[in-house]
C-alpha cells in the first residue's frame, strides 16, 4: 500500500484576521449621547478643528475620543485648577513607525513625565491627513493613586498638543493651550465651541470697531 501525500494547493493557508480601520468620530452625537469639545474654526468638526474630545460612559468606563492639526501628539489633562502641574494626562503619540500609541503622563511643574502605569484599554489610533487621531477607554473609578484621578469627580480639562521627536512628546503648539472654562462632569454631555486665537480677535465687537475705524482712517488718508 502507498501513501501518497499532497498539499493540496487548491486551500489557501490560514490568514490574520483583518484588522478594523479607525472608524471615524462622529460628531452629530454631540451633546446627545457624548459630551464634545472643539477648538478652532467655527462649525469645525472632528476632522478639521485644530483640536477636538469627546467623552461619553460606557459601563464602568469612559471613552475618549481626540484629535489634532499635528503630526506628533494630542493630550487631554484632568486638572483641579485652570493651570499645569499636578495633572494626570492621557496623551496620544504617534511615533516614526507611523503607530499612534496611548500614554499616561503626570505634570510636574511644566514638564510632563511618563507613568508606566496605564489606565487605558481598548486603544486605537490613525495618522492621517497630518492629524494625530485616536479612541481609547479608562475606568471610572480607580483606588486612590496621585497620578490617576477618579473621573466620577469634576475636573477641570487642558487641552493640548504638538510636535513629536522620535516618539516622545515635546512642548505644545501654542504659549497658553485651550482649559474647559467650568469643571466638567462625565454625567453631562455637552457640545463646547471654543474659538481659537484668531477668531477670538475677529468675533470681538471692540476689534471689528478698532478694524473699521482704522479702515476709515486709511481711506481718508492724511492731509
Amino acid at each position: 500500500l502507498v501513501m501518497i501525500y499532497s498539499d493540496y494547493t487548491g486551500y489557501p493557508f490560514p490568514t490574520a484576521p483583518p484588522v478594523d480601520p479607525f472608524a471615524k468620530i462622529r460628531v452629530d452625537d454631540c451633546g446627545k449621547t457624548k459630551g464634545c469639545f472643539r477648538y478652532g474654526k467655527p462649525g469645525c468638526n472632528a476632522e478639521t478643528c485644530d483640536y477636538f474630545l469627546s467623552y461619553r460612559r460606557i459601563g464602568a468606563d469612559v471613552e475618549f475620543e481626540l484629535s489634532a492639526d499635528t503630526d506628533g501628539w494630542v493630550a487631554v489633562g484632568f486638572s483641579s485648577d485652570k493651570k499645569m502641574g499636578g495633572d494626570d494626562v492621557m496623551a496620544c503619540v504617534h511615533d516614526d513607525n507611523g503607530r499612534v500609541r496611548i500614554q499616561h503622563f503626570y505634570n510636574v511643574g511644566q514638564w510632563a513625565k511618563e507613568i508606566q502605569r496605564n489606565p487605558a484599554r481598548d486603544e486605537e489610533g490613525v495618522f492621517e491627513n497630518n492629524r494625530v487621531t485616536c479612541r481609547f477607554k479608562r475606568p471610572v473609578y480607580v483606588p486612590r493613586e496621585e497620578t490617576i484621578v477618579d473621573l466620577h469627580l469634576s475636573w477641570y480639562y487642558l487641552f493640548a498638543w504638538g510636535p513629536a521627536i522620535q516618539g516622545s512628546i515635546t512642548r505644545h503648539d501654542i504659549d497658553s493651550p485651550p482649559v474647559s472654562e467650568h469643571v466638567v462632569s462625565i454625567y453631562k454631555y455637552e457640545d463646547i465651541f471654543m474659538p481659537s486665537a484668531a477668531y477670538q480677535t475677529f468675533s470681538s465687537p471692540f476689534c471689528l470697531l478698532l478694524i473699521v475705524a482704522l479702515t476709515f482712517y486709511l481711506l481718508m488718508g492724511t492731509p
